[in-house]
């Protein structure tokens, strides 16, 4: 099943889901990580997506999930070996995104020097807003960043202060693997991350980009 995502009129097909890690140097810090030199990145599969207003599934057993909120990037152009300036001309449009993490699940990874795919792929874990055009955001490093669970503010902060801006990410990511129309970046997420529990109702908010809201419910067996 091929996942679409639409900007100002335009469908594009999501063939990958790049996130950053540790791009918000206070959400390194609570999570006992080092602030990265360059840019760190992982993949989601597009199965993961989520529209706005659906239901987080959680799996039995899985212990602590997060979530995480994060301004998404949408590609409308694709490339490769980039510069800045050129990386940032693919963007067309961003919107809220929630990055939903099994932390058990990752920090056992971690710690057996495994990847992260099964902690952040499972199908729900990447609820997303719809998107706004990139023209209605003249400066996308200077954004409110607000999730509410359940009615209390849990992350409350600003795209000011990410690690790596976002022309210079892609253009890092677009010297390993071309960029491509549709593509969804995920800037990574500020401190105040916060375990969620079956019918927890989440509300993110990024002013002139959207809001995203999402309810938790407990996977069927």
């Amino acid at each position: 099943m091929a996942h679409t995502i639409s900007v100002d009129g335009a469908t594009y097909t999501v063939s990958k889901i790049l996130c950053m890690a540790r791009n918000y140097a206070e959400h390194a810090k609570e999570l006992g990580g080092v602030i990265p030199k360059e840019p760190v990145y992982f993949l989601k599969p597009p199965s993961c997506l989520l529209p706005g207003g659906g239901e987080i599934r959680m799996p039995t057993g899985i212990g602590r999930v997060d979530v995480e909120t994060e301004l998404a990037v949408i590609l409308g152009k694709g490339g490769h070996d980039l510069s800045p300036a050129e990386a940032m001309g693919l963007v067309a449009g961003y919107a809220v995104f929630f990055d939903i993490t099994g932390r058990d699940l990752q920090s056992t990874a971690r710690k057996e020097g495994q990847p992260w795919s099964a902690a952040k792929g499972y199908d729900t874990f990447g609820p997303i807003s719809a998107a706004a055009p990139a023209s209605r955001i003249p400066d996308p490093h200077n954004l409110p960043i607000r999730v509410t669970v359940s009615g209390v503010v849990r992350q409350d902060s600003n795209t000011k202060h990410m690690v790596f801006r976002i022309p210079e990410t892609l253009a890092a990511i677009s010297r390993v693997m071309s960029l491509e129309p549709g593509d969804i970046l995920a800037t990574g997420t500020p401190e105040g991350v916060w375990p969620l529990v079956p019918g927890d109702v989440l509300e993110g908010a990024i002013p002139g980009v959207g809001t995203l809201r999402c309810t938790v419910a407990a996977r069927k067996p």
